[in-house]
């Protein structure tokens, strides 16, 4: 079955990167010239995926105008010599896709932002790309593209992973798994920020998944952990692994974790020195700094 929804959970709170996040929401803050959501966006977009439901908070109304028409705005860029890219590129954000927003009003974890997405989601499969997490992979697919044609052949839950260094995978998860061919495995348990003795890979799930609906009634009956006092959402997936399947791709090409302030200097300076207008220049800047440092 093709994957056409995806969901974004946009309401985390952004408390890795204050002050910046304190007035404007960490998915609205800039690589290069385009906020982080509209990445994600343009990804599930270049996917083909075709609706699109971000979940926000209170104080993120930002994002929403983003993909909204600035109609003053557009009249007079449309009607400026000279500023017909400009134009372009500020009306993109509002034709991408249909894109639908929900707020999330108790933040409880990305399981229950994923439940609230229920009713826009039905019973179809859908993409969950996690509004921390850009990714990029310049000249090929994009990487929940990659996660789309694995669900689409096997039929099967799919998480992307990559392998982190050991003394990191305590952020993240670790899971459980053996392969299946190429850079496809199957999951078989998932830990959830475990400690030393509990890492059983180095293998973590960054930030993109693809979901049977099924996985709604298994959140629903997932036990909260008692310290988080939430359902993680890592818990979920290993009972829909142990129940009907998952797998895990380790994805072509680069993540960069949006809620970390080093984790948002990799990506700009990693896409500008890749863009289109700037690339060039910005090179020859590094070069001249490089030698001063």
């Amino acid at each position: 079955m093709k994957v056409k929804k995806a969901i974004i959970p946009a309401a985390g709170l952004g408390t890795r990167v204050l002050p910046a996040s304190k007035s404007i929401p960490k998915e609205m803050l800039n690589i290069v010239d385009r906020p982080a959501i509209q990445y994600i966006v343009e990804e599930a977009v270049a996917a083909g995926i075709e609706d699109i439901l971000i979940i926000t908070n209170r104080g993120k109304g930002a994002i929403e105008d983003h993909f909204d028409h600035a109609f003053e705005l557009e009249a007079n860029l449309k009607n400026a010599p000279g500023k017909e890219k400009i134009y372009e590129d500020v009306v993109a954000p509002a034709n991408m896709a249909n894109i639908y927003f929900l707020r999330q009003k108790v933040t409880k974890g990305l399981a229950h932002a994923i439940l609230c997405a229920k009713s826009f989601i039905g019973d179809e499969p859908f993409a969950i790309l996690y509004g921390d997490d850009v990714t990029v992979n310049p000249g090929g697919k994009p990487v929940i593209g990659q996660l789309c044609d694995c669900f689409e052949q096997y039929g099967k839950g799919i998480v992307g992973v990559k392998e982190v260094p050991r003394k990191d995978v305590s952020k993240y998860c670790s899971l459980d798994i053996t392969p299946v061919k190429d850079k496809l495995m199957d999951v078989h348990n998932i830990i959830e920020k475990p400690t030393e003795d509990q890492i059983i890979s180095c293998y973590s799930i960054l930030g993109r998944v693809v979901m049977p609906p099924e996985i709604f009634e298994i959140i629903a009956r997932t036990p909260e952990d008692p310290k988080a006092r939430e359902v993680y959402f890592t818990d979920s997936m290993t009972i829909l692994a142990k129940e009907r399947g998952l797998q895990a791709l380790d994805f072509e090409g680069t993540r960069f974790d949006m809620g970390n302030k080093f984790g948002i200097m990799q990506a700009n300076c990693e896409v500008a020195l890749r863009h289109d207008e700037i690339g060039e220049q910005f090179r020859a800047y590094i070069k001249e700094l490089a030698k001063t440092l």
